[in-house]
């Protein structure tokens, strides 16, 4: 054979190693997918199965099936935690702080995208150290006292209205928008607050779904600050509930889980409702920047 003929026959052999190695390589990626998979879906899964199990069941086989499906983990966790005063609570916090901070944030974010004032770059950039520092509890809890709005439905509110990854994703949102869009609104006339409700915030509604569900579910499963910030029990939000199920000899495992399903059930509902528009709300503006 001549090297002729061994360069053709090893440019004909090439395609074809290339398919078992791209194929290979799609198994792979699956294999690691489904080892992901597992490992996310497993606890959910141990979660739902404890929920139908009673406490003797639980210690004797943790990770099994359950001998009965039932459902009186459910009604005992509802009973227990209150959940029918607390879930109302919870409402009340995480709505009204989330669409006051959604508002606020497009209103911050808008001028900075758009560099309409001086120090906007640096403005973005202490949004963005912000996202490494520590909750300023001290600060915080100073402030609200000298408000006189410790233990209070607005000053609990409060703590929520700032929230800098939200301004940031939608900086990178807006950025994407032409400016002339600007410059042919204010020459038809269209005013500035105009202008942002009735043609940005259209534009931008997959980050505002992305930032509102993030926000919501922050505030919905906070525990520490309604720890620290209410003692009133008719203002306790649903989170506190879960306490009741800790005692001095260990936890009430299988109500406790029953409790846990019914917490994330809202923002469960609230994700699927708005799962479309969040994966093009957090890579939006990712490319023009």
């Amino acid at each position: 054979m001549t090297v002729a003929h061994h360069l053709r026959r090893a440019t004909a052999d090439r395609p074809g190693r290339w398919a078992i190695r791209l194929k290979r390589l799609r198994i792979g990626s699956y294999l690691i997918l489904l080892l992901f998979s597992v490992l996310y879906i497993g606890p959910l899964l141990m979660l739902l199965l404890t929920s139908f199990k009673t406490l003797p069941e639980f210690f004797k086989n943790p990770t099994g099936l359950p001998e009965s499906f039932g459902f009186t983990n459910f009604i005992e966790a509802w009973s227990l935690a209150k959940f029918p005063s607390y879930l109302m609570n919870s409402v009340i916090y995480t709505v009204v702080a989330t669409a006051i901070c959604v508002l606020t944030s497009v209103l911050v974010a808008f001028p900075i995208a758009r560099g309409y004032f001086k120090g906007t770059k640096q403005m973005l950039t202490l949004y963005v150290i912000a996202l490494f520092l520590p909750p300023a509890l001290i600060p915080q809890f100073q402030l609200i006292l000298n408000l006189g709005l410790f233990n209070s439905r607005a000053g609990y509110i409060l703590l929520f209205l700032v929230n800098p990854i939200g301004i940031i994703i939608l900086v990178n949102q807006i950025k994407a928008i032409p400016k002339e869009l600007d410059e042919s609104a204010a020459t038809d006339g269209c005013g500035y607050v105009r202008f942002v409700f009735q043609i940005i915030m259209p534009l931008i509604r997959p980050a505002i779904a992305t930032v509102t569900v993030l926000h919501a579910i922050g505030i919905w499963n906070e525990l520490v600050l309604s720890i620290i910030y209410l003692t009133d029990d008719d203002l306790f939000p649903v989170t506190r509930g879960l306490i009741v199920f800790e005692s001095l000899y260990g936890s009430n495992w299988p109500p406790l889980a029953a409790a846990v399903l019914i917490l994330m059930t809202p923002m469960l509902i609230l994700f699927l409702f708005l799962q479309r528009y969040i994966v093009s709300g957090l890579t939006a503006g990712s490319v023009k920047g």
